[in-house]
């Protein structure tokens, strides 16, 4: 069974940055997407970025391009995301994912999902 645990939310001046992590147990496929969502209060679950873990490809919601980075640690089987630049609209908790398929933004087709983290970005 896949487990993922995220780590590194908190709270944060807008203009401010954080690091979230994400670790993966249990897996044991080779092929697969690693993704971040959020949620803000009273919102759907949002696509935020995302990377393929054999080739290392990353996607990123617009709202994110450019402050957001996305990357993995093979050996700890571990996901980050950098984000900088924090803008109190991007308050939300924020969700690690795991999909075994092709589809990258899509929530339904993440098969596994870790806890959830809350980023706070204070104006």
């Amino acid at each position: 069974q896949v487990q993922l645990a995220e780590s590194g939310g908190g709270l944060v001046q807008a203009g401010g940055s954080l690091r979230l992590s994400c670790a993966a147990s249990g897996r044991t496929f080779s092929r697969f997407i690693m993704g971040w969502f959020r949620q803000a209060p009273g919102k759907e679950r949002q696509f935020a970025a995302a990377i393929r873990w054999n080739d290392g490809n990353t996607y990123y919601a617009d709202s994110v391009k450019g402050r957001f980075t996305i990357s993995r640690d093979n050996a700890n089987d571990t996901v980050y995301l950098q984000l900088n630049s924090l803008k109190p609209e991007d308050t939300a908790v924020y969700y690690c994912a795991l999909n075994n398929g092709n589809m990258v933004t899509a929530a339904k087709y993440y098969d596994y999902w870790g806890q959830g983290i809350q980023v706070t970005v204070s104006s």
